[in-house]
């Protein structure tokens, strides 16, 4: 079986690094995007497994980005998870009213998030 992909849409540098390299170090192919705008493309060319999204994006927000890729037949049923600082009341239930399969806040606990994100693909649960 091949190792599923996951499209991780951050930009900030430090973020992705770290989330690329957890990522990488559990047995998952990443793929990156920097904005909004550039994660809606590379979605829909490569239909990853998973994409992890960031809500605060240049270009196209993630808030945004999530409603059109539900939106769009083609990646519809991709699990989209939230990958973010908004952790105000009522960010994590927005997010989920708006598309998103899941919620992660950062920062991220880095003992579980692998596991979790395995959990995430492999059975839809919906809290990393």
């Amino acid at each position: 079986m091949a190792p599923a992909r996951v499209l991780l849409v951050e930009d900030n540098d430090d973020n992705l690094q770290l989330v690329r390299f957890l990522l990488e170090r559990g047995g998952f192919v990443v793929l990156a995007a920097h904005n909004g705008r550039e994660g809606l493309r590379v979605a829909r060319q490569e239909l990853p497994n998973l994409i992890l999204m960031d809500l605060s994006l240049p270009e196209i927000d993630g808030w945004e980005a999530a409603q059109q890729l539900k939106a769009d037949s083609k990646t519809a049923s991709i699990p989209l998870w939230a990958l973010t600082a908004h952790t105000l009341p009522g960010d994590r239930q927005r997010a989920l009213s708006i598309g998103f399969d899941g919620y992660i806040s950062k920062p991220i606990d880095v003992a579980r998030f692998t596991d979790n994100i395995t959990r995430a693909i492999e059975a839809g649960d919906k809290d990393a």
